[in-house]
């Protein structure tokens, strides 16, 4: 898929085509994020390093349920 980089208002920009903002399940306000790799670079809505930590957090959260509870109190 080509596109086209255009003047937005006072800066540049993408205008992305309905279909592939359909395959990427997001809409107008919605976040994108652009990841470099060694061939080019992926548009995600996603924070892959961010999916990542919270795995991480929900994983202590599990272990340590307990602890959190009483912390709570």
């Amino acid at each position: 898929m080509r596109l086209k980089v255009t003047t937005v208002g006072n800066s540049t920009g993408v205008v992305l085509p309905k279909d592939l903002l359909a395959k990427l399940r997001v809409g107008k306000g919605d976040s994108l994020y652009a990841v470099e790799l060694p061939d080019g670079v992926k548009l995600t809505p996603y924070d892959e390093e961010f999916e990542r930590q919270m795995e991480i957090a929900e994983d202590i959260m599990r272990k340590r349920r307990n602890l959190l509870r009483e912390l709570a109190k």
